[in-house]
């Protein structure tokens, strides 16, 4: 599903992230930068350990924040390590919303063109996937009606079918509002 707004298309696309040549993907992190499992182990599995190198470098990240760095051996140029909250630490919506706003606010400093998220925090953290779509895409909707900058295009890449059917349902309630 493709929509339009401001000059900038927002795709839900059902596949995994690691495999998509666009600016930057996003990485589900955590604040200590450790690339463990679901989205971040994929990353180190495929992008090699130069990513890890650099996140070790950086040393950590708030939650709701992002940092950006390169992506090995990986399609994209780039990968933004936005760190999402855990269900039940408090304040989860507001943490997520920022932290997709950081990713987006990243490449737009770094003038990408595109930038691919999966589902942040609905892995490990155990965030509600329909939460979690509501928040984002509110989020990158927002952003796309303001000054997004270089940013044309923005992917939501998501693992499987049921989460592809949740930002689907979510995407056409928020833009039919």
């Amino acid at each position: 599903m493709n929509i339009l707004i401001n000059g900038l298309t927002l795709e839900l696309l059902q596949g995994d992230i690691t495999d998509l040549p666009v600016d930057a993907i996003v990485n589900a992190a955590n604040s200590d930068l450790i690339l463990g499992a679901g989205v971040a182990g994929a990353i180190a599995r495929k992008g090699g350990p130069s990513i890890q190198a650099e996140c070790d470098e950086i040393g950590g990240c708030p939650v709701g924040g992002a940092v950006i760095t390169g992506a090995g051996s990986l399609p994209c140029t780039y990968v933004i390590h936005a760190v999402g909250p855990r269900f039940g630490e408090g304040d989860e919506e507001r943490k997520l919303g920022s932290a997709t706003r950081a990713s987006l606010q990243l490449a737009k400093q770094h003038s990408l063109s595109d930038i691919a998220f999966p589902a942040i925090s609905t892995g490990v953290f155990g965030y509600p996937m329909a939460n979690c779509a509501r928040v984002m895409l509110r989020t990158i909707l927002e952003f796309a009606q303001n000054d997004h900058g270089s940013v044309r295009h923005v992917i939501i890449c998501l693992w499987d079918s049921d989460a592809m059917e949740t930002f689907t349902t979510e995407l056409s309630r928020q833009f039919s509002q």
